[in-house]
């Protein structure tokens, strides 16, 4: 099997991240990243497509079809956002790109990028946690082959990338102590990558990933 796969957020740290593993892996064919803005690569696997409305997919759904795997990296940070604001750029927003794509691409695998603190029952006193417990609960609904809700903790940064976060360039010397005394809350970039191209390649039992599992799947 072979992974034709589209990549959300590839201007970001995590989404650059899953690129560059999927760049690299043998068993990715060709990838479609999707971004507001140019990520700045060139590579015979890659195409991109610059889209400013991810609320408005009708332009260029005629290139969405053919793909097999959709890795959903993007995403924005709650701070400073009321709720309504924070939901429709979280779960409207993904729900949106998720129903077009299944459409278009019923044997679909989809992976979701959530993290560690997300509430399924939607009911707890973090907004964030709720809103992301939601979108992942709505993603698991739809018919596709199969979805996976990632969910990372700390996350050490790949060496060398340009969108790593500042924050993270200033914890990662730190990433050996963390691993020993908190692993259930720490994986690196490369393991969050190629876990999202495993479970692509051969499934997975579990559909809620935590860093322990992510790990595992990566190896």
């Amino acid at each position: 099997m072979k992974i034709k796969t589209i990549i959300t957020g590839s201007t970001g740290m995590v989404g650059e991240g899953v690129l560059y593993e999927c760049l690299q892996h043998p068993d990715v064919e060709s990838v479609l990243v999707i971004n507001r803005k140019p990520c700045g690569l060139k590579h015979d696997k890659l195409k991109e497509i610059i889209l400013k409305d991810f609320f408005d997919l009708t332009q260029i759904e005629n290139q969405l079809s053919g793909y097999n795997a959709c890795f959903f990296c993007a995403g924005v940070s709650s701070v400073g956002k009321k709720e309504d604001e924070y939901k429709r750029i979280t779960y409207d927003l993904t729900m949106n790109f998720a129903e077009t794509l299944l459409r278009l691409n019923p044997e679909m695998v989809f992976t979701y990028v959530s993290g560690t603190g997300t509430d399924s029952t939607e009911k707890g006193k973090v907004m964030w946690a709720r809103i992301k417990g939601k979108t992942e609960n709505d993603l698991l609904k739809l018919p596709f082959k199969d979805a996976y809700m990632f969910r990372p903790g700390y996350i050490h940064p790949t060496k060398g990338l340009k969108n790593t976060y500042k924050i993270y360039k200033v914890l990662a010397p730190l990433y050996p102590i963390w691993k020993i005394l908190f692993p259930k809350y720490v994986v690196t970039l490369e393991e969050v990558g190629k876990a999202m191209i495993n479970v692509v390649l051969k499934g997975s039992g579990e559909k809620i990933l935590e860093c322990v599992d992510i790990r595992k799947i990566a190896e």
